[in-house]
């Protein structure tokens, strides 16, 4: 009776710690492309310059310009509460972005939260450059 009693809890205990599927940004297909001198794009010319474009992901696309010249692009749906759907902003200072529903915070650098209650970072995509033209997929 004891051994049914104690699997039974570890079935139970293995159910329970499993995270739901509703906590995670859906992933969405995304396939943007641009070319890198569109005046809309134009805060990527410099270090540390970020853009966010409405219409990809589920939120958005935030492109970033790494200090090392390359780039990162995250969905602009923020991690905390993604069933919500809140899309994040960007900060005055371009080194992060804020998502107005919880007021958690994100590095840019990385995706990852700056500040609480967020715990996991921004839905990444990969970026390519490649004669003036910006790719950004999944």
């Amino acid at each position: 009776m004891i051994r049914k009693f104690c699997l039974l809890a570890v079935i139970t205990l293995s159910f329970l710690s499993c995270g739901k599927s509703g906590d995670l940004v859906p992933s969405v297909a995304v396939n943007f492309q641009a070319d890198i001198d569109n005046p809309s794009l134009a805060p990527l010319k410099s270090p540390g310059g970020a853009v966010i474009i409405k219409g990809y992901g589920v939120a958005g696309l935030i492109i970033y310009r790494e200090p090392d010249l390359t780039y990162a692009a995250y969905d602009a749906c923020s991690s905390y509460q993604p069933e919500k759907r809140c899309a994040v902003t960007l900060d005055g200072n371009s080194l992060t972005c804020t998502d107005p529903c919880s007021g958690s915070k994100f590095s840019l650098a990385d995706g990852t939260p700056a500040k609480a209650p967020a715990t996991r970072a921004l839905r990444a995509y990969n970026v390519n450059v490649s004669n003036f033209e910006i790719f950004v997929s999944n």
